[in-house]
């Protein structure tokens, strides 16, 4: 094989010989115009992987207002399971001693700091002077 052989079959895309069609039932939310059907356990995947709105929604090919509209719950809840098992990760890696983890979470949770803050002004406290008079 020479190499003007090699290039033209790496630059030709593979082609599906056999292509097979079927149907499939979806069972799901129905949304938009088109009538599109959505999986609920599709939606909440994508939700548990912090996908943003618009890659759902262009995953699916809805429109992002429609599609926001009609699962925000799906969608909230499972990105707040997924701050929760992130953060149950976080603690158990810093309760494990995990130093870098531990310092992280004292910052960000606790509001400690690297540096610490002056909060004493240089201000000299002003005199009072007893009065002498009664």
């Amino acid at each position: 094989m020479s190499t003007e052989d090699n290039a033209t079959e790496q630059s030709t895309p593979y082609k599906v010989k056999n292509v097979k069609y079927g149907e499939k039932t979806v069972r799901g939310r129905v949304i938009g115009r088109n009538k599109t059907v959505i999986p609920e356990e599709q939606v909440a995947e994508l939700a548990r992987l912090h996908c943003t709105h618009k890659e759902m929604a262009d995953f699916f090919d809805v429109k992002l207002q429609t599609f926001v509209d009609n699962f925000r719950d799906i969608i909230q809840k499972n990105k707040l399971e997924t701050n929760q098992r992130l953060r149950r990760a976080q603690l158990k890696l810093a309760l494990n001693g995990d130093r870098s983890m531990l310092i992280w979470l004292g910052k960000n949770i606790l509001g400690q700091s690297d540096q610490p803050i002056n909060t004493t002004e240089d201000q000299v406290l002003p005199w009072l002077e007893e009065s002498g008079e009664s």
